[in-house]
């Protein structure tokens, strides 16, 4: 079982400070994906990183705002171009005129715009590239090293915060649900992997744009690995049993889960059967798709 983490005392638009260096202010766009809303967080005092600005919503601008009034924003980082993570980013240069850092959306990624995010910003182009990760970023007290994660979406960069050996995790890993993993952009594969390497950075904190941190880091990670695991099992269950379509097992995998996620869970779904494709313990005729039937190798 995942231990998720969900309780999160706020007010829309107020900003708190939750760490020595960190602040977060929090956008008013609960839903389905976005569980409470998006998270913007501020690292430093006088000179600042905002990370993930959000959707494009005025009155989480003018917070934003609000919030970093008489200082600078040097940096405007963005975790990946889904619509509740990166509109913002662009009135938030106009009004402060900070580069936009992040990864630029890829190739593959208008193949992934379904019904399981608030959108895609498929225009998302940083000013500078942070492709493949490694670039360390620094202001006054603080520095960010921007690890690439891809998995959720293949332009998934993470940040690491030295000075309190944090970590904000945008979708990668939240505390109060798992990740949506929507091929062709979302990759299982790439997913897992990017788990393992955050699990052996060793945090002491997660923070994700979404619900609040993780502070159980190690066992959080292993139990979100297991339950990726276990829904393997469950897909080469359903695949034993005689199901050969994603669409036939998706209610019996996700037994108790709001139907608003059954096309997210779907996708997910599909994203392990490219996985165990890859791996050859699941078989398609032709390229694996949502439609696709499938079986087991052998």
């Amino acid at each position: 079982m995942i231990p998720y983490v969900r309780d999160l005392k706020f007010d829309y638009g107020a900003c708190d400070q939750v760490s020595p260096l960190i602040r977060r202010v929090v956008a008013n766009n609960p839903g389905p994906f976005t569980y409470l809303g998006t998270g913007t967080y501020i690292v430093g005092r006088g000179e600042v990183a905002v990370i993930d600005p959000g959707p494009d919503m005025d009155d989480h601008l003018e917070a934003i705002l609000k919030a970093v009034e008489g200082e600078k924003v040097t940096h405007i980082l963005v975790t990946h171009h889904h619509s509740d993570h990166s509109p913002l980013a662009k009135p938030l240069q106009e009004r402060t005129g900070a580069p936009i850092y992040g990864c630029a959306v890829g190739s593959r990624a208008s193949e992934s715009t379904v019904v399981t995010e608030a959108g895609s910003d498929l225009g998302f182009t940083p000013d500078v590239s942070l492709c493949g990760g490694g670039q360390v970023l620094t202001g006054p007290g603080w520095t960010l090293e921007a690890v690439a994660t891809p998995g959720h979406t293949s332009n998934h960069i993470c940040f690491a915060l030295k000075e309190e050996n944090a970590f904000f995790s945008g979708d990668h890993i939240m505390g109060w649900s798992t990740t949506v993993v929507s091929p062709p952009d979302g990759d299982m594969t790439a997913y897992m992997e990017s788990l393992e390497l955050v699990k052996s950075k060793g945090y002491d904190i997660l923070w994700p744009t979404h619900g609040p941190p993780v502070t159980e880091v190690t066992p959080f990670i292993d139990a979100y690995m297991a339950h990726r695991r276990a829904r393997e099992a469950q897909v080469l269950g359903a695949l034993a049993g005689g199901q050969t379509r994603i669409k036939d097992m998706v209610p019996g995998l996700y037994v108790g889960t709001d139907p608003r996620l059954f096309p997210a869970a779907a996708r997910s779904v599909l994203g392990h059967m490219i996985d165990l494709v890859r791996r050859g313990k699941v078989v398609t005729d032709g390229e694996p798709h949502l439609d696709s039937d499938y079986r087991l190798a052998g």
